[in-house]
C-alpha cells in the first residue's frame, strides 16, 4: 500500500486526474493481454512528459516502490502485470509525433503514440516504417520498442530493434539519459540504444524514440498457396529461402487456422486444405514479376495444389487482415486462448510443425498453428478453457515441450512476445546459467533496488527439463 504522503506527491506531480487508486482503475490495470494472470496494482499515474516521468521515479524510488511502465497492455508474456504491486506508469497521454525530419528519414515520437497511426502518418509522407505487429491499430510505439516486436514483414525489412536509432529513457532514480540520435554510425562506447529495445520495462522507462524511415516498394503482389500436404507447405519455405528470394511476407497457416480465420472473415478459403502460404513479395516491378513467377514453380515443385494471386491490391489488403485476425478469429472458439510464440530456423520449420503436431496429440490438447514462418516464428496457439484445471496442466506440459523441442532445433522460447513472467522459467533453457547471471548483472547495474517492472524476465526457479533430448 502506499502512504498517504506518496500519493500526495504523486498526485501533485502528475495532477488530481491523473493520478487513480479507485477499485475499477486497478483492476482495469491488474492485467495484460496474457491469459490466466492477474494482480492489483497500488495506483496508477499517467505522465505528460518526460520531467514527470523523472519527478515520478524519483519519488518512488525513495521509499522503493516498484513501478510497470505500460502502453496499451497487448503482450502476451505477462509482461505488464503488476506481480508485486507498486505504481502502474501508463504512457498514452505522451503520444505525439514530435518531428518528422525528411533530411535524416527520422521520426521522433513518444511511446504512447499508437503504432497504426505511426504508420498511417508515415506513409502520407511517402515513406515507410517496417515494423507491424499485428496489434498495431492498438498498440504503442513504446510497448513495441520494450517488447521488441516483429510483424509480417520481419523477414524481409527486420523487426523494431532495427528502426530505433536513438531514445531517452529515464532510470529507476529519476536521471535521464539519450543514446544514439540521427545517426547512421555510432560505436561510442555500448550500444545502450540495442539494450533498452526488448528489454521490457526492466532497465528504464523510455519517453521519446527516434526511428528510422525508409522509402517504400514501389511495387507489390500477394500470392496464396494452398497445401493438402502440410510437409510440403513447411518444406517450400526452406525451399524458398534456399533459392535466395527474400519475400516480404511469408506466413503459414494450418488447417484449423484456415477454418476459423475463413469464418471470420469470409473469404472463401479452400477448407479441405491441411495449410496455407500467404507470401507477397515488393520491390521493382520486373524483380517482384520474376520472384513470384520462381515462387509459384517452387510451390508447385513441392506439390502446392493450387496457386493464386490476388487480382487487386483490395484484395491483396483483404488476405493480409485475415491474416491479422488469425489470434481473434482463434479466441472466438473457447474461453481461453494461450496464443504463444517459438522460433527455429528457417531450414527447420518442416520439423517445428511436425513437432508441434505430435505434441498436440500426445497431450490431447486443441493447438492451432499460424505463423511468421519465413523467419522462422511459429505460433502455436492453444484454444482451451481456464476452469478446466486438468486440461490447461497438460497445455502447460506441452507447451514445455514444445519450447524445448524449438531449442533442440536450434531455435528459442520466443522470437517476438518477449519472456515476462510467463516465458521466465524457461529463459536458463535458452541462455544457460552464465547468460542468466550476465543479464542479472545488466539489470543490477541499471536498477540495483529492483524497482523497474520486477519478477519479469527472472525466474525464482527455472523449470525442469523432462523431455529426453533426440538431436
Amino acid at each position: 500500500m502506499l502512504s498517504e504522503a506518496v500519493k500526495h506527491d504523486l498526485r501533485h506531480i502528475v495532477g488530481d486526474a491523473f493520478f487513480k487508486d479507485d477499485m475499477n482503475s486497478l483492476i482495469t490495470h491488474s492485467y495484460d493481454g496474457t491469459p490466466m494472470l492477474q494482480a492489483l496494482p497500488d495506483a496508477v499515474v499517467y505522465p505528460e512528459n518526460t520531467r514527470q516521468v523523472a519527478a515520478v521515479m524519483k519519488r518512488l524510488a525513495e521509499d522503493g516502490i516498484p513501478v510497470i511502465s505500460r502502453g496499451s497492455g497487448t503482450n502476451l508474456c505477462g509482461g505488464t502485470v503488476p506481480l508485486q504491486g507498486g505504481v502502474v506508469m501508463v504512457m498514452h497521454r505522451m503520444n505525439q509525433i514530435l518531428e518528422f525530419d525528411l533530411e535524416n528519414l527520422t521520426a521522433t515520437v513518444q511511446p504512447g503514440l499508437i503504432t497504426k497511426e505511426f504508420i498511417t502518418k508515415v506513409e502520407e509522407l511517402g515513406l515507410f516504417y517496417p515494423p507491424d505487429p499485428s496489434s498495431m491499430s492498438i498498440s504503442t510505439i513504446g510497448g513495441n520498442i520494450a517488447e521488441c516486436s516483429g510483424g509480417l514483414r520481419g523477414l524481409k525489412y527486420g523487426t523494431t530493434k532495427d528502426y530505433v536509432i536513438g531514445l531517452e529513457a529515464v532510470l529507476p532514480n529519476g536521471e535521464i539519459i539519450r543514446t544514439g540520435g540521427k545517426l547512421m554510425k555510432d560505436v561510442a562506447g555500448y550500444d545502450l540504444t540495442k539494450l533498452l529495445v526488448g528489454s521490457e520495462g526492466t532497465l528504464a522507462i523510455i519517453t521519446e524514440a527516434t526511428l528510422k524511415l525508409i522509402p517504400p516498394p514501389r511495387y507489390k503482389k500477394t500470392m496464396l498457396a494452398m497445401y493438402k500436404d502440410l510437409y510440403g507447405a513447411a518444406r517450400t519455405v526452406s525451399k524458398i529461402i534456399e533459392q535466395r528470394i527474400i519475400p516480404a511476407t511469408l506466413e503459414f497457416l494450418d488447417n484449423p487456422t484456415i477454418r476459423v480465420v475463413d469464418d471470420f472473415a469470409k473469404l472463401g478459403l479452400p477448407l479441405d486444405m491441411n495449410a496455407i502460404l500467404l507470401i507477397e513479395q515488393d520491390g521493382e516491378q520486373e524483380t517482384v514479376e520474376r520472384d513470384i513467377a520462381r515462387i509459384e514453380a517452387i510451390c508447385l515443385a513441392e506439390q502446392a495444389d493450387r496457386v493464386s494471386v490476388a487480382a487487386s491490391e483490395e484484395e491483396a489488403l483483404k488476405l493480409l487482415t485475415a491474416r491479422r485476425s488469425a489470434f481473434t478469429a482463434l479466441a472466438r472458439l473457447r474461453p481461453t486462448t494461450i496464443l504463444e510464440d517459438a522460433t527455429v530456423p528457417r531450414s527447420k520449420i518442416a520439423e517445428m510443425v511436425l513437432e508441434i503436431n505430435r505434441i498436440a496429440q500426445k497431450y490431447e490438447v486443441q493447438i492451432c498453428t499460424f505463423g511468421h514462418a519465413g523467419d522462422g516464428n511459429l505460433h502455436p496457439t492453444a484454444t482451451t478453457d481456464a476452469r478446466n484445471h486438468e486440461e490447461i496442466h497438460r497445455v502447460e506440459e506441452a507447451f514445455a515441450e514444445i519450447f524445448e523441442a524449438a531449442i533442440r532445433l536450434g531455435g528459442t522460447i520466443t522470437g517476438e512476445h518477449g519472456v515476462g513472467a510467463v516465458k521466465a522459467p524457461y529463459l536458463e533453457w535458452k541462455v544457460g546459467r552464465a547468460g542468466i547471471d550476465v543479464m542479472r548483472a545488466i539489470k543490477q547495474s541499471f536498477d540495483p533496488h529492483n524497482l523497474l517492472n520486477p519478477g519479469k524476465l527472472f525466474a525464482k526457479e527455472t523449470r525442469k527439463r523432462r523431455v529426453i533430448d533426440r538431436g
